[in-house]
């Protein structure tokens, strides 16, 4: 999937601009972007804050160090299992 020019921060603000009493229309044209791409966002991001946002993407990384920590340990863990049983 291709990368957005626009950060999330950038389009909360641009959403924000919509939301505040603007055309949908005039906001699309002055940022470049299509009234699809607009609504896309708009379901997406709706109701959600610069820092709301920021605290999602900090839980998302936290969370995958997480399974991946926990993805180690599970393999650490089968591991000494099957080394034990072979010795008994």
């Amino acid at each position: 999937m291709r990368k957005s020019k626009f950060t999330e921060s950038q389009i909360v603000g641009i959403l924000a601009e919509g939301e505040s009493g603007l055309a949908v229309g005039d906001v699309c044209r002055k940022h470049g972007i299509s009234n699809a791409t607009y609504y896309q966002w708009k379901s997406k991001y709706a109701g959600v804050s610069a820092n709301e946002l920021k605290r999602i993407k900090d839980l998302e990384a936290e969370n995958g160090k997480l399974k991946r920590m926990y993805a180690e340990l599970a393999l650490e863990n089968t591991a000494i299992k099957d080394v034990l049983s072979r010795k008994l």
